[in-house]
């Protein structure tokens, strides 16, 4: 057993089961993590591209919605700061959100509307509650996100080439009612790239710039942001989805498509890359209550509640991160809240990224996960090497 209760013939395992499923054609290539007790494990297996460069333990994903995480986090070093508060209406950074109309009743027409009961907070974008976002609960269309979607504010999987700059991108949106009253109801997504928004207007910098300097200078995360530089393109590849049709392999963004440059909007809710040592910095000082080396970036109480439930019970009914229940909400990361078995205990906290990736801090056991792969998931259920990935690393606890 090593230090960190951590079995190395099952970590051997771990890894033989990844490399399969890249043998299998499941994906590409991936690289993952396994931190306990301060030890951390890595590993990498397959190309960066078909037929093209292995994968190396620091090579740079596209990491999609595990950008809402660190977007979070940014918006409540903003509130530590006192520059931003939890409950105070938007409208001072977001006058475009201002005197808000929402629908009826959500299969309303558009232009059929009440006015808001009371305007967005900070909280309500932090936990998904601003009233706009991708209803899990709903089957069919959605007509306030398919009136995104015309309005090019990037409501499908990430595209950095697509969305206007962030002045535009909030102009248009705030031209689109609400599809429920602020803080009602949990909805996916928007509510992180309003965020980003309002952190960058807050700090009074770009998106990338205020990450840069409040999160990754300080964790030394170098290879995260929103497009990859020149010199660590031979560390990118391309990312594949699967034709839903045929189930073949497709190319959604080649190395040098859209990640290879800045984009107008730096997607908050999904525009990142980042390679598996940056992001694992960024879950150990979650885990370690906001502490980073000797110094701090976010205090133990606002860890707490980022990594705390903040969906009450009649929400999780109606519409929640999980159909099952097991997921609640905090700030920007979902929170296990029912057991599911030998992996993720009670109060673990997490979030996947749609274009392959996965991540899950498990206070109870004192354990951090990370797998990134260049495969994106087919379903809004994680594919076959997520679901090994993570029983192979419980399994592999030994104590």
């Amino acid at each position: 057993m090593s230090t960190g209760g951590l079995a190395a013939g099952r970590l051997a395992r771990l890894a033989a089961v990844m490399e399969g499923h890249v043998e299998q054609g499941g994906v590409v290539g991936l690289a993952w993590a396994v931190a306990r007790r301060g030890e951390a494990h890595r590993g990498a297996a397959g190309r960066l591209e078909v037929d093209g460069r292995p994968v190396q333990v620091d090579s740079i994903f596209r990491i999609a919605s595990m950008t809402k995480p660190v977007v979070a986090a940014a918006a409540l070093v903003l509130v530590e700061e006192c520059r931003l508060h939890l409950d105070e209406p938007v409208d001072r950074w977001l006058p475009e959100l201002a005197d808000r109309r929402v629908l009826t009743h959500p299969g309303a027409a558009l232009d059929d509307t009440v006015p808001a009961r009371r305007p967005i907070s900070l909280r309500d974008l932090l936990t998904s509650r601003m009233g706009i976002g991708w209803d899990f609960a709903v089957e069919g269309p959605q007509q306030v996100m398919a009136a995104a979607a015309e309005l090019e504010l990037g409501s499908g999987p990430p595209a950095p080439a697509g969305p206007p700059e962030p002045d535009e991108w909030i102009q248009r949106l705030g031209t689109l009612p609400l599809a429920h009253q602020p803080g009602e109801r949990w909805l996916y997504h928007t509510s992180s790239e309003v965020l980003g928004v309002l952190v960058a207007r807050a700090a009074g910098q770009r998106l990338g710039a205020m990450l840069a300097d409040r999160l990754f200078g300080p964790l030394g995360m170098s290879d995260t942001g929103f497009a990859v530089s020149e010199e660590s393109l031979d560390r990118f590849g391309s990312a594949y989805a699967t034709d839903p049709a045929t189930g073949e392999r497709t190319l959604h963004d080649p190395a040098d498509g859209q990640w290879s440059r800045p984009p107008a909007f730096p997607s908050g809710g999904g525009g990142l890359v980042s390679m598996i040592d940056d992001y694992l910095s960024f879950a150990q000082m979650l885990a370690a209550d906001g502490r980073c080396g000797e110094g701090r970036v976010l205090s133990r109480p606002s860890v707490m509640a980022m990594t705390t439930n903040q969906l009450t019970t009649e929400q999780m009914a109606a519409s929640s991160p999980s159909p099952d229940g097991r997921l609640g909400w905090g700030f920007g990361v979902g929170v296990q809240v029912a057991p599911t078995g030998p992996t993720r205990s009670i109060g673990s906290y997490g979030w996947d990224g749609g274009l392959g990736s996965s991540w899950i801090n498990d206070p109870a056991e004192d354990l951090v996960g990370i797998l990134l792969t260049n495969q994106a998931f087919s379903s809004p259920v994680p594919p076959p090497v997520v679901e090994d990935f993570w029983t192979g690393v419980y399994a592999s606890i030994d104590d």
